[in-house]
């Protein structure tokens, strides 16, 4: 899925070499950078690391990138890894040992980790210190090591999967949320110049109204655009380029792509347009509930397509305009 939110492999290159490197080249979230940068500076001036950070939102909007701008803006070094890929708390213990005082461990996804591991980040973030079990039964002794001042800031997509005792041991905690399209226009315009392919004014607006809000997505669409672009042998991305490319694509003008379109025609064909839970959904479909939750819906409901009620999901009236089917308002308005 092109519009996925979410990193896929091909992203990680694409990243690396699109991402900003200061808070002066990162495009939007200016509250959010404010206050960190705010943050940093203070931190500078008792010349101690920064507190502990997280960072939550949907995928694709900037908390790796920032991450990395933390890094850069304090002079330290960083180390990145994610929940799923710390198995056991020996693995959490070799990187925490391993870093020196000011360094950032970044932690993506932190709502995956082990619980077990969690409970040995507790007195790592607060006091610095790892303790650790040698031997097992009545045997069994703790050892407490000392670890560098080091910062943790972790990402995640699900705030509310992570434990409250985790959670409150950060001092800071922001959200990112979906862009304008005025700032994905000015990414957009940006990308194109390291991506050295030109796109017009009209161009980047047509990819921006295409790229559901989300940095990531847009930069994946510029580098499809282009690719259609150099096959026509143009030398320049216009708007009626990124249309046609779009349409081979099959995305819509809201970057919605089939799969947005049938998840919303199954949730009005098959249900009368809701209530209808997220698991029914997810049958009637063949997707899966997590990729529903972390991919689709969040623009969908950012876009106003889909609402949430006590009963389930409800397609609104925007929705069955968008798809050219008749809405009921009377009907409809009492499931809102």
């Amino acid at each position: 899925m092109i519009t996925d939110s979410s990193e896929q492999s091909e992203d990680a290159k694409l990243d690396i070499t699109l991402r900003p490197q200061s808070f002066s080249e990162y495009v939007g979230q200016n509250k959010v950078k404010k206050n960190l940068n705010i943050l940093i500076k203070a931190a500078r001036k008792r010349r101690e690391p920064i507190e502990h950070v997280l960072l939550y939102g949907p995928a694709g909007l900037g908390k790796t990138t920032l991450a990395h701008i933390i890094a850069n803006e304090t002079e330290t070094q960083i180390r990145a890894t994610s929940g799923p890929a710390i198995e056991k708390v020996g693995d959490l213990g070799s990187i925490l040992t391993n870093l020196s005082d000011g360094d950032i461990l970044f932690i993506d996804e932190i709502h995956r980790l082990n619980k077990l591991i969690e409970e040995v980040l507790y007195p790592a973030m607060e006091d610095f210190k790892l303790d650790i079990i040698i031997g097992k039964g009545p045997s069994a002794k703790t050892l407490q090591l000392d670890l560098p001042r080091f910062t943790l800031i972790g990402a995640t997509t699900r705030l509310g999967s992570i434990s409250s005792p985790l959670r409150n041991r950060f001092g800071v905690i922001h959200r990112l949320d979906f862009y304008e399209n005025e700032d994905i226009e000015k990414i957009i315009h940006r990308s194109s110049k390291i991506l050295k392919i030109p796109v017009d004014s009209a161009g980047a607006k047509t990819i921006s109204l295409s790229s559901r809000r989300t940095p990531r997505v847009a930069n994946r669409l510029l580098k499809r655009v282009r690719d259609f672009t150099q096959v026509e042998n143009r030398d320049t991305i216009t708007a009626e380029l990124a249309k046609q490319a779009f349409r081979n694509l099959e995305i819509d003008a809201l970057g919605l792509e089939p799969t947005d379109r049938h998840i919303l025609a199954t949730i009005i064909e098959k249900f009368g347009g809701g209530p209808v839970g997220i698991q029914t959904i997810a049958a009637a479909t063949m997707e899966e509930i997590e990729t529903i939750e972390d991919v689709y819906e969040p623009y969908l409901i950012q876009i106003g397509f889909l609402a949430r009620t006590p009963r389930g999901r409800v397609a609104t009236e925007l929705a069955y305009k968008h798809l050219g089917m008749k809405y009921n308002k009377g009907e409809q308005d009492k499931l809102l």
